[in-house]
């Protein structure tokens, strides 16, 4: 949807919401004008200006979408069990890949990540060591990363 300033609009409801389970095609359509394009040169920016390496750039979402459309509509329905999230700068390789799904593209199935894990690399790369961040819950010393978070070393330079 066009507004009067010429900008794509994003947000609320219908095609312009970020949640794609509606009509996922027009969705991306609009959402690649909206963010492809600044966030490629927030990169190339920090890149430029000698800040990538000290800076983390993380894109994540809470889920992925399932490969095949969901009932009733031209979207998808959320899959947790595979998704992607990409990170850039502050020590992380680049380009590189880590991980994949089924063929199917339903299920992570090589070098699985699980949240625990992301987290706990997502800390180290900012200089925390994940094992001693720890919170007082219900009387409890508790951790971000659980007891089962690992660095992922080998996304690391």
């Amino acid at each position: 949807m066009r507004v009067s300033t010429g900008a794509y609009q994003t947000g609320g409801e219908g095609v312009s919401n970020w949640d794609g389970h509606k009509d996922l095609e027009r969705q991306y359509q609009q959402h690649g004008r909206v963010l492809d394009q600044p966030v490629g040169a927030l990169l190339a920016d920090l890149k430029q200006r000698g800040l990538l390496e000290e800076t983390l750039v993380v894109w994540c979402t809470e889920f992925g979408r399932m490969p095949t459309f969901q009932k009733g509509a031209s979207g998808r329905d959320h899959n947790p069990a595979g998704f992607t999230c990409w990170m850039a700068g502050a020590g992380v390789k680049a380009p590189y890949s880590y991980g994949a799904t089924d063929e199917f593209s339903y299920r992570a199935v090589e070098n699985i990540v699980t949240v625990h894990d992301f987290h706990a690399t997502i800390l180290h790369l900012l200089g925390l060591n994940h094992e001693r961040l720890t919170y007082y819950h219900n009387g409890i010393a508790r951790r971000l990363t659980d007891v089962h978070g690992h660095v992922v070393s080998e996304v690391l330079r």
